[in-house]
């Protein structure tokens, strides 16, 4: 998808490539088993054991409301708003719909997988970690087995010498604002080709997205030191 000259960017991070995740925590949520309610206005589908929710709530044209949901003893609790997240600069769009480039944002409810960065792990950070080392890609390219996978160019098995194609991949260090935190989700873990690679929960950019989330730098700082793995975290992004 790339990122536009105005600073829009939209990915989504899966490191089973790099051995750091086990399967079973990678995969996407399983409709059958899911519990469906609504926060905010999004339509949410639960996992067993899923306390902790991020919606993402369109309100016009590319902006949206950003909600951390906890739930506890007395029900859900909003934990933290933002009001200024962007979505994909070409709206919203069933998951199973979706097209590599459009830049549209995939609607549905997805696991939150684990995240990314520019910093050294924290202490504080519950959620398996990589911080952005040179020649760390996101794979876009269609013919790798690598496809919406974490990759380092040393690795070999991708084209990440490819520019301005449909097959070009993201070179992770490009964009240390929107990756100074980030946060991959689980959309097209089962890499179905030309669906889409790399849609993640990041920093805000100068405007709207490729296909990713964006929250104010604020939010991701909340997100990553209250998700928890052990909670079952999803994101669930609606009208």
């Amino acid at each position: 998808m790339g990122v536009t000259g105005m600073g829009v960017t939209g990915r989504g991070l899966l490191i089973l490539a790099a051995g750091l995740l086990p399967t079973a925590t990678l995969a996407p949520v399983p409709t059958a088993a899911a519990t469906t309610i609504r926060l905010g206005g999004v339509r949410v589908s639960l996992l067993p054991g899923t306390t902790q929710v991020i919606t993402v709530n369109r309100t016009r044209t590319w902006h949206a409301r950003v909600t951390l949901w906890q739930q506890n003893a007395s029900g859900w609790q909003a934990v933290a708003r933002a009001r200024d997240g962007r979505i994909g600069y070409g709206g919203l769009v069933a998951g199973a719909r979706r097209h590599q480039g459009t830049g549209t944002t995939p609607t549905g409810t997805y696991r939150l997988l684990g995240a990314f960065g520019t910093h050294a792990p924290a202490t504080v950070w519950r959620l398996p970690y990589r911080e952005i080392q040179r020649g760390d890609f996101w794979v876009e390219d269609n013919g790798s087995a690598y496809y919406n996978r974490y990759r380092n160019q040393a690795g070999g098995g991708f084209r990440w010498w490819l520019k301005d194609g449909a097959d070009t991949s993201e070179r992770l260090t490009d964009y240390p604002t929107q990756y100074e935190y980030a946060i991959n989700t689980g959309y097209n873990f089962s890499q179905v080709r030309h669906r889409g690679a790399g849609i993640f929960l990041h920093v805000n950019g100068k405007a709207a997205t490729a296909g990713c989330v964006s929250t104010p730098h604020w939010f991701m700082q909340a997100a990553m030191a209250r998700l928890d793995p052990a909670r079952e975290p999803v994101i669930a992004v609606g009208r």
